[in-house]
């Protein structure tokens, strides 16, 4: 079932081999802070060919692949960026066949050094990890499961191979309807990709859509994109799901990334709606509900507790966030309503994300 036990931070303390860290950014900021506090130290920094223009990063100057094998011939690259381009992936996947290719898995959201998926983790999350493989209703569910875990602990790509399914077939497990009868709560609508996949599954055959995005500029790209739609068809809801009304803190970002997040970078306060206050005043029940609320689903479902609890809607929940949301949240879900059958797939991405729930 699980088969590493040694964290890579544990590995990448011991090696003999130099560490060179493959890209920039926030990803490369995170898994240096990691390394940092555990006393590893690596020796390069790359980049893909195309973007190494003599600059630096963080003291390092950022080098081609060539130069770094001229340099050191054996190593161990770390992968520092997120992607599912089908090419990318592809080339990240065709470095593992030469060199050894590690992508560490770190929090996407909150604190980098908190809930990291190290021995120390595991050991104090064994009873709601084996709680958590209990609850789901099929084998591949499992074995997505057990091959995430070994790859939190591990950083190795295999496990990610291992385990990337069909978008569609997941979608499928919902069985949403074609009759006009489905109502749709989006949460983390951002600029309506997910609301136009729900109109082309329910070939435009569906009731109405709820569309929450709770940055404005999102929100304005949600509404241009969904023009065309019938008035009554669609209302977009510029607000942040959470467990109770009121208003927060809120990091917008432009993108994906904007997320409720006090304290970090430029904040601005944004309304809060949950879901079950939404449902009661409007007098809606939903048929099926999505939340990929940026790190915020843990709220978002407390605020959904009597909707799953009295009405069951379909779920597709995201649980790449955080690293305890993939333990936390199938049991927040299970707590509210024990009749769901829950799937776990994970689609195409390095490293472990576009990791999803779904419920019915």
């Amino acid at each position: 079932m699980f088969n590493e036990s040694v964290s890579i931070w544990n590995y990448l303390k011991d090696t003999p081999k130099p560490i060179v860290i493959y890209g920039m950014g926030n990803g490369a900021d995170k898994i240096l802070a990691v390394m940092e506090r555990r006393g590893i130290t690596p020796a390069a920094f790359m980049a893909s060919d195309e973007f190494v223009r003599g600059h630096s990063f963080r003291g390092f100057e950022v080098r081609k692949l060539g130069d770094i094998e001229a340099q050191f011939g054996d190593f161990i690259i770390l992968v520092a960026f997120g992607t599912n381009l089908p090419a990318v992936v592809q080339k990240i996947y065709t470095l593992g066949n030469k060199y050894e290719v590690l992508a560490p898995d770190v929090p996407v959201y909150g604190d980098v050094h908190m809930g990291l998926f190290d021995e120390q983790f595991v050991e104090s999350n064994a009873q709601k990890i084996a709680q958590v493989r209990g609850l789901f209703a099929d084998e591949q569910s499992k074995k997505t499961f057990d091959a995430l875990i070994n790859y939190k602990i591990s950083g190795k790509l295999n496990y990610l191979q291992e385990t990337v399914s069909c978008r569609d077939a997941a979608i499928d497990l919902l069985c949403l309807k074609k009759n006009g009868s489905e109502i749709f709560f989006d949460f983390g609508a951002y600029d309506g990709d997910t609301v136009q996949e729900f109109i082309e599954i329910t070939g435009g055959n569906f009731s109405k859509i709820y569309a929450f995005e709770p940055d404005f500029r999102n929100f304005c790209k949600l509404r241009r994109r969904h023009y065309l739609l019938e008035p009554d068809k669609l209302e977009a809801v510029n607000a942040a799901a959470a467990d109770k009304d009121g208003a927060e803190d809120f990091n917008s970002a432009g993108g994906r990334q904007s997320a409720l997040s006090p304290n970090v970078g430029k904040t601005k306060k944004v309304v809060t709606i949950s879901a079950d206050s939404f449902s009661e005043h409007r007098a809606i029940k939903p048929d099926y509900i999505k939340f990929d609320v940026e790190g915020g689903e843990k709220a978002a479902l407390t605020g959904a507790a009597e909707l799953l609890k009295k009405h069951k809607p379909k779920l597709a929940v995201s649980l790449y966030h955080r690293n305890e949301d993939l333990l936390d949240l199938p049991l927040l879900i299970s707590g509210s309503n024990s009749k769901y059958k829950m799937y776990l797939r994970r689609h195409e991405y390095i490293p472990a994300w576009d990791i999803n729930l779904y419920c019915v």
